[in-house]
């Protein structure tokens, strides 16, 4: 089952869905969210089934709101100091009441401090229902809809102690609160197989020498989101790690840690053979800079990488003097879903021819070629077939706006770069020299100083690092600004040698396969490091002193784990069993970003083992300039 369908089902039944009294209509409410909680919504749900669910509006609960105290709030929220004391504030003036009762569900773990702070507040006795959500990734791809409309709904998780909660049964506010319950989603399912913590903030966290006091906490708020992740999948995975970086090991024992307290709540988690066989791979981004930095020539990496995507909407005009299009690119679009991992090369081919059987099957007119303007006439004649002719369209000057910026410049970048990544040319001969073909690009006006330093960065890594006078050497000819140049410095931040003065330090690789075969276009012969690990963990060919397994993971015969203080069996739900698939998975976590390139290899790996499922996330989703961006901070 789909990621971004887990998340869905668990967010409707528990959080959404009205328990209607025989004979009673239903009940109109409110839908009260902050940032996380609407993305999870957003990417999950759709607005029709909140609305016949009584949801009658979607607020931000951190923005300005209009009383509605005849209607009850359902608070879906974060448990962060932030989100707490909006919540709080909404039921402090008793003049001014926002709604009449509070139904509060927290997405993961909520702060002692902050539960006991909200059950002496005003706000609990207007709390009629409390309960723990515990899904904090973001789902990227599958269902990402009106995003405008749900992105701020499912951040709050609580997951009390036992002692708290009899705490909580013995004080005033037990008359009102009704029910008490986590849910275990404190991530957003992006896609099908792709899931985000939402915490662009972690690359900074993990690798900025200078956040180091505060690197703890965020590893603790990760590795609670990468185990609701598990708990919502029904997951207890073998944990694995890259112990080329320091900090791996560390975030692998405290996640561990975090799976063990819902495998002493829920001891069939991760149960059976095959589930007993899924592992959760922990990396950090410095396996691997080549990826998020290459000019991807897929679909939608190609895409996202050139135009000014952004939250997934895609603007653009039709014709000319038409009004300026919205279009959310995610996977209730079936041609975006078979499209965006193809090659530009063939996606307007495949549009058109798409398009064409589309209309024989309508028997609607059509001429030899079919342009924009065609579909915009055939549109407007038969409304009945807009939406379909639209997503035509849209995906037809998607991939033209794709190419105009590519012909434009990035065709004469990307021979260069594949050479600088593969070390070799397209007949395969080893290049002695980059930068015969390097400079002409460093000196050229037209090309962006952003694309220069991709140039750079792959030419430092295939020198596995330049002394500080080759390096400002290259930089001169290219003209970067000083910030420019510390992003390509601070490279050794991720554990690579930028920079060196004499020795380099030694940097394990993992083996590279041969993939000849795979390559049809000269512009396209990397393929993301991943791919290769995601295919020896499989196969059980993972180096095992690069990539162990956390130290003690495997239970003796017979254990059985203990009953969690944290996480009491007082709020079980037996039916979420049936979300859960029966097959191994390989979960990968990326720290620091997931590039689109990346994300596609889990659904190359899934097709092509069939065996297993892959689902690949990270702290965010990272393009190019995103990338770039977080390098050049971390000086910061």
């Amino acid at each position: 089952m789909a990621l971004k369908v887990v998340v869905g089902q668990k967010i409707m039944n528990e959080v959404i869905k009205q328990k209607k009294k025989s004979g009673k209509e239903i009940e109109w409410r409110v839908l009260v969210v902050d940032q996380l909680a609407m993305r999870m919504v957003s990417a999950c749900c759709k607005m029709h089934e909140i609305s016949a669910e009584g949801i009658t509006i979607v607020e931000d609960l951190h923005k300005r709101r209009e009383p509605l105290p005849t209607m009850d709030a359902v608070y879906l929220v974060t448990p962060s100091e932030k989100s707490v004391h909006a919540l709080m504030q909404d039921f402090a003036n008793p003049n001014r009441t926002m709604y009449r009762a509070a139904h509060v569900y927290f997405t993961e773990a909520c702060p002692d401090e902050l539960f006991n702070t909200l059950s002496h507040a005003k706000v609990v006795k207007y709390i009629k229902t409390l309960k723990e959500i515990n899904i904090s990734f973001v789902a990227y791809e599958r269902q990402v809809t009106q995003v405008w409309l749900v992105v701020a709904l499912l951040s709050m998780l609580l997951l009390c102690q036992e002692e708290l909660f009899n705490d909580l049964c013995k004080s005033s506010a037990a008359k009102k609160i009704k029910t008490l319950k986590e849910i275990n989603i404190a991530f957003l399912p992006y896609e099908s197989q792709v899931f985000s913590l939402d915490s662009p903030e972690t690359f900074q966290f993990y690798y900025n020498p200078t956040y180091a006091s505060a690197r703890l906490v965020n590893m603790e708020r990760i590795a609670e989101q990468i185990a609701t992740l598990c708990a919502t999948l029904g997951e207890y995975p073998s944990i694995r790690y890259r112990a080329d970086f320091e900090h791996n090991a560390e975030l692998a024992q405290i996640v561990q840690d975090k799976l063990d307290a819902y495998k002493a709540d829920e001891p069939t988690m991760g149960e059976g053979i095959e589930k007993a066989r899924s592992q959760l791979l922990i990396l950090d981004r410095g396996f691997d800079v080549v990826s998020p930095v290459l000019h991807e020539l897929t679909f939608q990496a190609m895409a996202y990488d050139l135009l000014p995507i952004e939250n997934d909407v895609y603007k653009y005009v039709a014709t000319s003097g038409a009004p300026e299009k919205e279009v959310l690119l995610d996977e209730n679009d079936e041609l975006w879903v078979e499209m965006r991992h193809e090659h530009i090369a063939i996606v307007s081919q495949k549009v058109t021819t798409n398009l064409k059987k589309f209309i024989d099957n309508k028997r609607m007119p059509q001429s030899d070629k079919t342009s924009l303007r065609d579909l915009s006439t055939m549109i407007k004649k038969m409304p009945q077939y807009q939406k379909e002719l639209s997503k035509y369209s849209t995906h037809l000057q998607l991939a033209g706006d794709c190419m105009d910026v590519y012909q434009g410049v990035v065709d004469k970048l990307c021979k260069v770069e594949q050479d600088l990544a593969m070390g070799v040319d397209a007949s395969g001969e080893r290049i002695k020299d980059h930068m015969r073909n390097i400079v002409p690009i460093l000196l050229d006006q037209n090309v962006s100083n952003f694309d220069k330093m991709r140039i750079i960065i792959l030419y430092v890594i295939s020198k596995n690092g330049l002394s500080e006078e080759n390096l400002d050497k290259v930089l001169n000819h290219a003209q970067l600004l000083p910030l420019e140049k510390q992003a390509i410095v601070n490279l050794n931040l991720l554990g690579l040698n930028s920079v060196v003065n004499g020795n380099r330090k030694k940097i394990y690789q993992v083996t590279r396969k041969e993939r000849g075969g795979d390559h049809q276009y000269q512009m396209s012969r990397w393929t993301p490091v991943i791919k290769d690990i995601m295919e020896d963990c499989i196969d059980d060919k993972l180096d095992s002193k690069h990539f162990p397994f956390l130290a003690g993971r495997a239970a003796p015969s017979g254990y059985h784990a203990p009953t969690s203080a944290r996480y009491g069996h007082w709020h079980k739900d037996k039916g979420q069993q049936s979300l859960i698939k029966n097959v191994p998975r390989l979960i990968v976590f990326i720290i620091g970003g997931v590039s689109f390139s990346e994300m596609r290899c889990a659904y190359e790996v899934t097709n092509a083992v069939k065996t297993w499922e892959v689902i690949i996330g990270s702290s965010h989703i990272l393009t190019p300039e995103d990338f770039l961006t977080n390098l050049a901070n971390l000086s910061n």
